[in-house]
Formats: C-alpha cells, structure tokens, sequence
C-alpha cells in the first residue's frame, strides 16, 4: 500500500506542484490581502514554471497534467486580474473584465491537444506587466490606472492572436537555468529597485517587438498575395 501511494505521489509531483501555486492565492480575498500580492504574483510565476520543468525532467509530461497547468494558470491570473481591478474600483474593474475573459477564452481553447500552443502572447505575460506596472507606481510615486488599463487592453488582443509571438524573453527561454534566470528577475525588480526600470523596460520592449513583428509579417503576407 505504501509502495503505491509513493509510486502515485511520484508520478503526481508535477501536478502537485500546479495545485501549490495557485492555494496561497485565498490570501488576497482577505482583508488587507492585497499587500501580498507582489510576492504572490512571483511564487504562483515560480510554481508555474516549476511544474513543467518536473515534468521534463523527470519524464511525467502527461495530456491530464497539461489540461491542469492550463486550468490552474486560468484560475490563478484571473484572481490576480480580479483582485487588481477590485482594488482600483469600479471603472477599472470593468475594464479587468475583459482581460479576464481574454484569459478564459485562450486557456479553455488549449484545452484541445489539437490546438496550437505557438501562437500569441502567454497569459503569464500579462501577468508579469502587471507586477511590473505596481512596481514602477511604487517606485515613482504615480497612479498606475491608465498604465494597466493599456496593459489589459493590449494584452486581450495579443492573448487571442492567431499570430506567433515568439520575440518576448520568456518565449526566448527553454532551459531549466534560462527559466531559472527569468524569476531570479522578477525577484530582483522586486527587492533591489535598482534593477527594475532595466527588468520592466527589458519585458516591456520586448513585448512591443513583438506586436510590431506581428505586423510586419501580415503585411508582408497580404503584400506577397
């Protein structure tokens, strides 16, 4: 019996480690749970990338634990994304909405094994600008509404394009160490202020590159038509 259970939590740890990253979220639904919501943004990014690496390495990649990745990023940036636009009141919430929707909408179709998993912006995208956007407001002094409000709207277009977006830094990095490097990132911008204006401008330029590839590979398609 032990040795069951054992072999079963074994071939489980990738999703266990999904499940993790997204439980410490109920936090921000009590009161004052909204100061936690940086270190909280960085350890769901963590688990995140953890599971799949685990499943990599440890040859567990599995149709089931794919669908739960995706099932456990839809609930978890939608309550990142709901907690934010609650926090800024009611107009700013109404514009979250459609992020959220953005969110469901590409999650639930990669659902289907048949589905691409290439095209378009990751919702772990958004979810980064975010912290990033909060971060930048603390530091500088500023409201940061209008900069989120573009970040939603530019991110439920690029979630739902039909295009790759292959251009951004997380979608540049493959290997255990590269991904590794990404969150020591976000970790950094976090704790060492120094860093973020270079961290956040790195993220944030590289997602604007990749918008203008989008376009300027349609138009050389519709060009060569």
């Amino acid at each position: 019996m032990n040795n069951n259970f054992s072999q079963l939590l074994y071939r489980n740890i990738p999703n266990i480690v999904s499940i993790l990253g997204v439980l410490p979220l109920t936090v921000l639904f009590h009161e004052h749970g909204f100061q936690y919501l940086i270190p909280l943004i960085i350890f769901n990014n963590i688990f995140d990338d953890l599971d799949g690496i685990l499943a990599s390495k440890l040859n567990l990649k599995s149709d089931f634990g794919a669908r739960l990745d995706n099932v456990c990023d839809a609930v978890s940036h939608s309550i990142f994304v709901m907690v934010i636009g609650m926090h800024y009141g009611p107009f700013f919430s109404m514009v979250s909405l459609v992020a959220i929707a953005a969110i469901l909408i590409r999650l639930v179709s990669r659902l289907d094994p048949l589905a691409s998993k290439t095209t378009g912006s990751s919702t772990n995208e958004l979810i980064r600008h975010l912290l990033f956007a909060l971060l930048l407001a603390n530091m500088f002094d500023f409201e940061p509404v209008i900069l989120m409000v573009v970040i939603f709207i530019a991110h439920a277009g690029s979630m739902l394009l039909p295009y790759p977006m292959p251009h951004m830094i997380r979608s540049q990095t493959k290997s255990p160490l590269t991904i590794g490097l990404v969150n020591l990132s976000l970790i950094s911008a976090w704790l060492l202020p120094i860093t973020l204006p270079i961290i956040a401008g790195s993220f944030f330029l590289t997602y604007l590159y990749a918008w203008i590839k989008v376009f300027q590979n349609r138009f050389t398609t519709l060009g060569s038509k």
